[in-house]
């Protein structure tokens, strides 16, 4: 099972997600993204958030659509999408990708990259991307990754989350690494580009921010 999550945030940033609708796919709306997903005509299974960005009649839509609706306080520790994010987790899914979360409000945008770190620090290795219509944003613990070319995304960034990322290798791109210290703060590794049809990234210490991403048409 592979889940989807779309988030409130602003719809021209959106790709199209009749692109990511699969049979084995589950759907969760957060706050105005539940009204969204109605809207487009895709079955929500599940639904979470204050909804202070819905009126009354919005709401009243989304009660009516989605079989499993949980409501809580605008007064809360937890953002509505972490209150989804870690439902998702908890039901241990192939994948997650998150739509909605990116563009508008920087602070929400940089609390939904936050909430892509925070489960590979407690080890949990569900894999988890924020998707919108320029860029795919996930990120990596310290290890030994494949990547595939692909024509839509054709730019790679790789970008330092943690105080120190060591011994950083790419293998069959544009420009390529070997056992490189990379810092916090570093803009070395923007826009690289794969030359291969698939290529390598390894690293023996630290997280790195994976973007990526393509011009806007």
């Amino acid at each position: 099972m592979k889940i989807n999550i779309l988030a409130g945030g602003p719809q021209q940033y959106l790709p199209n997600l009749n692109d990511y609708c699969f049979d084995e796919v589950l759907w969760i709306g957060v706050d105005r993204g539940a009204y969204t997903l109605i809207k487009k005509g895709i079955a929500i299974d599940y639904a979470f958030g204050d909804f202070d960005s819905v009126d009354e009649s919005q709401y009243s839509m989304i009660k009516q659509h989605v079989p499993h609706l949980q409501r809580v306080k605008p007064e809360k520790d937890e953002t509505d999408m972490e209150l989804a994010l870690l439902w998702a987790i908890e039901q241990k899914p192939e994948e997650i990708t998150v739509f909605g979360a990116t563009g508008g409000r920087l602070d929400h945008f940089f609390a939904n990259t936050q909430l892509l770190i925070q489960p590979l620090l407690n080890d949990i290795l569900v894999p988890i991307r924020l998707v919108d219509k320029q860029n795919q944003i996930m990120v990596k613990k310290s290890g030994h990754y494949q990547i595939a070319k692909e024509s839509t995304y054709p730019y790679i960034s790789f970008i330092p989350v943690t105080e120190n990322v060591r011994n950083l290798t790419l293998t069959g791109f544009k420009y390529p690494l070997t056992n490189h210290f990379v810092p916090l703060g570093s803009t070395l590794c923007i826009s690289n580009e794969l030359i291969d049809d698939n290529g390598t990234f390894s690293f023996d210490k630290g997280i790195l921010m994976v973007i990526r991403s393509k011009d806007e048409k």
